[in-house]
């Protein structure tokens, strides 16, 4: 893959998990916390700031993928000093559910910001429903009875709600038999047969879309910049929904496949770049709310409970089980890391 198509989909991913983590500390900073630590990348410092009078150290990483802010007190080892109205445990209920709830909610004001900006210089319609160019005969799309027009529903028992999805699963599907279903003149067609072949270290079935790109008024694009995360939302939680009924890893995307799909989004031009980065802002804002150990939704359980239940819960237990969580969200990363690796 082009070197630099690999660093703006490192760019583009960094940007999605630094403005999660801004989120972050801009609203523990202005409920009075104290950040200790706002940290973009991994891996030995290369720069360091502190600015005067603050308590926070910004610092730049050798590898500059990720990043993290350490907020005092949030981590449930620490010894806390019940006196210190800086530390993350002695602030209020509201303070801490808003601090926690900032980082999903800093995508989310991504993706709206994106999406309307996006809506008003041209907004990609084939994106949202991927219509098939003219096919080539020899391609496998061809050879199965995909025709020009057609527009592709689903795949591998996957919805297909546009080209991202698409990509996502043929992509791993190369030498595979796969199902795939298309409507032709507003009709649904049998399912169809499609072995994918491997270009370029990915599965492709040789199909390309009809590019359409639409400019919106400002009153069309603020109802688009609400809509379209939502939609989304709905659309990831209707795929989430899908994997555990199937008990299947399949469909879900580690970084690796992000990377892919953001690369592949930014060899298609800016705009359909900034689309792909909108859909995983989301995604990674959703994420982060399910409620799972360790996740930023892990944490607004326990303060949920603490809210209904007027007491907190004991700080061991939810110690245990945000270390067992982390544990297992690790080794389902490896797991799909290694699988996105070797696919």
């Amino acid at each position: 893959m082009n070197p630099g198509l690999i660093l703006l989909a490192i760019a583009g991913i960094s940007v999605l998990v630094i403005v999660h983590e801004g989120g972050h500390y801009l609203v523990a900073r202005a409920c009075g916390m104290r950040v200790i630590r706002f940290s973009i990348g991994i891996g030995p410092t290369v720069f360091r700031y502190q600015p005067k009078d603050s308590p926070t150290v910004f610092q730049l990483c050798a590898i500059p993928f990720l990043a993290y802010v350490q907020i005092a007190g949030m981590n449930p080892h620490e010894e806390v000093d019940s006196d210190d109205p800086g530390l993350f445990p002695n602030q209020g209920l509201f303070a801490r559910i808003a601090t926690i709830f900032a980082g999903p909610f800093a995508n989310y004001l991504l993706a709206a910001a994106l999406t309307f900006t996006l809506a008003l210089v041209g907004w990609p319609e084939h994106l949202t429903r991927p219509v098939v160019k003219p096919v080539d005969h020899t391609t496998p799309a061809a050879i199965a009875g995909v025709h020009r027009g057609d527009v592709i529903v689903e795949a591998n028992g996957e919805v297909v709600h546009n080209f991202g999805d698409l990509i996502r699963i043929t992509s791993v599907r190369a030498g595979k038999a796969t199902s795939y279903v298309v409507e032709r003149d507003g009709k649904r067609m049998p399912p169809m047969m499609i072995t994918p072949r491997l270009e370029e270290e990915r599965g492709v079935i040789g199909v390309t879309f009809t590019k359409h790109y639409r400019a919106y008024g400002w009153d069309k694009a603020a109802t688009m910049a609400l809509a379209f995360p939502y939609e989304v939302t709905v659309l990831n939680a209707l795929g989430l929904a899908e994997l555990f009924k199937k008990k299947t890893l399949e469909g879900l995307a580690g970084p690796v496949r992000m990377g892919k799909m953001v690369a592949e989004s930014a060899k298609r031009g800016p705009i359909e770049y900034a689309w792909m980065l909108i859909v995983l802002s989301v995604a990674l804002g959703m994420f982060n709310l399910l409620p799972l150990p360790a996740l930023d939704g892990g944490r607004l359980s326990f303060l949920m409970y603490e809210m209904i239940a007027k007491r907190r819960p004991d700080a061991r237990i939810e110690a245990v089980v945000h270390t067992v969580g982390l544990l297992f969200l690790l080794g389902l990363l490896v797991l799909v890391t290694f699988r996105d690796v070797m696919s």
